[in-house]
């Protein structure tokens, strides 16, 4: 069993787009009309399969992203990312590192809906993702 992508409903299609692709995804394709509104299917590059689903309806453009705290994507070099996002006009946190390393960074954005997002670059010989390891008490 796997999470296989999470749907943000989103008020302005192409602003969306716009963004997640500045961020990296691909657009896959789209189910023009479903009960929740056009579904735009994305990808990660280098992943098989569609990770994040953009849900427009345009009866429905309010959009409160308050139920979702936030999403993280795993990303190489988060510094060039978070630069290159800035260079496309979109607002980023500048990057920091959890540990003080030089190694392991984080930084924060929000999509044009408010949907907060976690860009994580791990240390080398980290897993591509968050392990139990990674919630350990040091101490204990």
């Amino acid at each position: 069993m796997r999470t296989l992508h999470v749907g943000l409903r989103v008020a302005n299609l192409e602003s969306s787009i716009a963004f997640y692709t500045a961020l990296g995804y691909e657009v896959l394709g789209e189910v023009p009309a479903t009960e929740f509104g056009r579904l735009t299917m994305l990808k990660l590059p280098g992943d098989e399969f569609v990770s994040l689903e953009l849900v427009s309806d345009p009866a429905r453009r309010y959009i409160d992203p308050g139920g979702l705290n936030h999403f993280v994507i795993s990303v190489d070099a988060v510094h060039e990312r978070v630069a290159r996002l800035v260079g496309e006009g979109f607002g980023a946190e500048p990057p920091s590192s959890p540990d003080d390393s030089e190694e392991f960074w984080t930084a924060w954005l929000t999509d044009p809906d408010g949907y907060r997002i976690e860009l994580v670059q791990w240390p080398p010989g980290h897993p591509e993702g968050m392990t139990r390891a990674d919630l350990m008490d040091p101490g204990k």
